[in-house]
């Protein structure tokens, strides 16, 4: 037990602990909160449902090609990818329209299958990560299992295809701990990356 005239000093010392740290906790909460919200990008392989109300015979489970495109009835070929579920809803209310004015049209996502992450190097569980949302780093560093002991934490290299062109992004673990460059943590895409050496 301590002595009666040492608790002051102890809490003390704890406001000072919490006045320090929680504006970093907060930051970082608000950040992880901002990437929640993110929407999800259409892309190959994803599989949706799409319907058209009081019109049963326009409900239908459709593929996005490799080439990013599904086939639907009065519409033929459209581009879904790139495309969050609502802007692909209105794509196809506004090329059925001259058909069925004023369509409802409902477009759900069945199975996320195109946002594939991989994760290569010192980490626990190294591979491909197919996910159902947007990413950020930290979070598929944790899905890899986090870091070995002897990984480089200062060079960490995010590879990303920026259309048919590689671009390299730096990556310091070491500082994002300390709280410090917390913009590194970037979103992910589709296709990127993440090399631990």
């Amino acid at each position: 037990m301590f002595p009666i005239k040492k608790f002051p000093v102890f809490f003390i010392f704890a406001a000072l602990h919490l006045l320090l740290f929680s504006p970093v906790l907060s930051a970082q909460e608000a950040g992880s909160e901002d990437r929640r919200d993110q929407p999800y990008y259409l892309g190959p392989e994803d599989i949706l449902e799409v319907s058209v109300w009081k019109e049963p015979n326009l409900t239908r489970q459709v593929v996005v090609t490799p080439d990013g495109k599904i086939s639907f009835p009065f519409v033929g070929e459209i581009s879904a990818k790139g495309a969050t579920v609502k802007e692909l809803e209105e794509k196809i209310k506004k090329a059925i329209s001259s058909y069925i004015p004023e369509a409802v049209v409902t477009v759900m996502l069945v199975q996320a299958k195109s946002m594939n992450v991989y994760v290569l190097g010192a980490v626990a569980r190294p591979g491909v990560y197919t996910l159902g949302r947007s990413i950020n780093v930290l979070q598929a560093l944790a899905l890899a299992g986090g870091l070995t002991p002897f990984a480089r934490e200062d060079r960490i290299t995010i590879i990303r295809d920026n259309e048919g062109r590689t671009a390299k992004l730096a990556f310091d673990y070491r500082k994002i701990r300390k709280g410090k460059s917390l913009e590194q943590n970037i979103l992910l895409k589709s296709g990127d990356v993440i090399l631990v050496p």
